[in-house]
Formats: C-alpha cells, sequence, structure tokens
C-alpha cells in the first residue's frame, strides 16, 4: 500500500465498542504489513457561555482523563491481537481540535486510515453521516470505515470483495485489493457491476452487447495486477444491476469491500452520491475506500 509513512496504520480511538472493532481490524492490518500501528484521540474543546473560565477548564481535564482511558483501552486491544503472531509496534496520540479536520491532515501521513462506521465515547460525532463519510470523501489514501454492530469482525478466511468501475480511481483500489487479498491468503471477488444511463433496460432486451462490453472491461482492468499477485485466486463477476444494491448483497458473504473513491463507469457517481450512501450505510463488514493521495 506504499512507501513506510509517519503513523503507519492509523486509527481514530473513541472508548466506544465500535472503536474497539475498528482497533482490533487496524491491528491486524498492521501485523499483516509489518507497519507500526497509531491510536489517535482526538478531543475538542467545548465552549461555554457561562461561568467561562471554571467550567471550560473543568471540562477540559474531563475529556482530557476520558481520552486518555480511551487510548489505554484501546492499546489494551491492539496488543491481543499481537499475541497472535509477531509483536505491534503500537503508538498513542492525543490530539485537540476539530474531529474530522484532525484526521484528514493525519491520513497524509498514513499508510491507512481506519475508524468504527459509529462512536459513543469522546470522537461524539463519529458516525455516519460525518467524521467517517468526511474522511470517505476528503481524507488521503485508503480510508476503512469498520461496521460492526456487534463489536465482532467477520471470519478472516472470508474473500474480499473489489468493485471495478473501469476508470482510473479503481485503478487504486484494485491494487489495494490484491494486496490485501495476498496477505490474508484469501480469495478475491473482482466485480465489475453494470446498468445502462440512469436505470435498467426494459425486460427482455438484448443485454450481450453490454456483458460483452463489462467482461472486456474487468479482463483489461484485471490482466496485469494477475501476473502481479500469481497467488491471488480472483473469481470475476460481471452483473447487470443496481451497482450499490448489488455489492450490498454480496458484501454479506465477505470480510472486506474495497472501493475506488469515484468513477465514470457502471459505478457513475459512487461514493460521491446516493450509491455511497447505500453502500456506506448497508454494509455490515469493513469498507476500504481508495483515495487520491
Amino acid at each position: 500500500m506504499g512507501e513506510e509513512t509517519r503513523y503507519g496504520i492509523l486509527v481514530g480511538v473513541d472508548g466506544s465498542r465500535e472503536s474497539a472493532a475498528a482497533v482490533r481490524w487496524a491491528a491486524r492490518e498492521a501485523q499483516l504489513f509489518g507497519v507500526p500501528l497509531t491510536l489517535m484521540c482526538v478531543v475538542t474543546p467545548v465552549s461555554v457561555n457561562w461561568p467561562v473560565g471554571p467550567l471550560q477548564e473543568t471540562i477540559s481535564e474531563f475529556e482530557r482523563q476520558n481520552a486518555e482511558q480511551a487510548l489505554k483501552y484501546a492499546r489494551e486491544e491492539a496488543l491481543s491481537i499481537s499475541t497472535a503472531g509477531k509483536p505491534i509496534d503500537v503508538r498513542a496520540e492525543l490530539q485537540r481540535g476539530p474531529t474530522l479536520p484532525a484526521l484528514i491532515d493525519a491520513s497524509k501521513e498514513a499508510q491507512m486510515t481506519i475508524v468504527g462506521s459509529r462512536g459513543m465515547g469522546t470522537l461524539k460525532r463519529l458516525v455516519m453521516g460525518s467524521v467517517s463519510t468526511g474522511l470517505i470523501h476528503h481524507a488521503h489514501g485508503p480510508i476503512t470505515v469498520v461496521h460492526s454492530r456487534s463489536g465482532e469482525l467477520p471470519d478472516v478466511g472470508l474473500p474480499i470483495l473489489l468493485g471495478i468501475d473501469g476508470s482510473p480511481a479503481s485503478e487504486a483500489a484494485t491494487a489495494v485489493a490484491f494486496e490485501e487479498a495476498a496477505r490474508r491468503d484469501v480469495v478475491l471477488l473482482a466485480a465489475h457491476v453494470w446498468s445502462v444511463g440512469y436505470g435498467l433496460p426494459a425486460e427482455g432486451a438484448d443485454l450481450r452487447g453490454y456483458e460483452q462490453q463489462a467482461e472486456a472491461t474487468l479482463a483489461e482492468r484485471l490482466a496485469g495486477w494477475q501476473e502481479r499477485y500469481p497467488q491471488v485466486d480472483v473469481r470475476r463477476h460481471v452483473e447487470f444491476d443496481e451497482p450499490a444494491h448489488w455489492l450490498v448483497q454480496k458484501s454479506r458473504t465477505t470480510q472486506l469491500v474495497v472501493l475506488g473513491s469515484h468513477g465514470r463507469g457502471g459505478f457513475t457517481g459512487m461514493l460521491l452520491g446516493s450509491i455511497s450512501s447505500a453502500v456506506a450505510q448497508s454494509v455490515t463488514v469493513p469498507l476500504t475506500v481508495v483515495r487520491p493521495r
């Protein structure tokens, strides 16, 4: 996933169950790639009108203690992963300021940035539609949102699902997906899901021409990567469906979904509009969106 970075694998921490799942997933990622894991907790100061001085000081101290406790808990979670293999270099960092800008800025120096889908601790606004969605749209490099309502993560032996739309954006996602599949030694499901215009053709319409074009696009996009990663078992899927719907359905039997940040093919507007909302809000497994650096 690129050269050595300052933060290695960066994960946003808030002390919630969802955050704990994100930390465990991030620790596994750091272990797989042999890079440091940075736990980052961002404390946003609270402004009040009265009494200004004493209350601000009390709240700041309370938030600081909460953040330190969240980082301590996250470190324990991360180190529990390392007992199953080589040790992980776990680092912790506490920052003050607005949460989203801090994580976006830090993502510039991270190999991958990871957050939970929602949180209830120090990062009070870590919910889909705010911090998580903000990172997907504005951060740098691969961004992973770990969806885990129960706190449990998918089976590590399940396949990885890659969405390919034929655009340059999906090329970067393809690189990440192949590397993830190779590190995990799992099957890679490479899918090109397509539709015509803004809707589906009438029932009974001849779709063979579209199918041939989609198959050619998928073959072209996979050719070089399959040669580079001959050990990865790739299963191709050319599907005629509404892209977000198909991806969400297929994701239920995978451990990770990988997508580009946008595209011009079957996934028109992927992760910039309605499709992004449907995928990000509906998947129940970790989702990696690969953004430009």
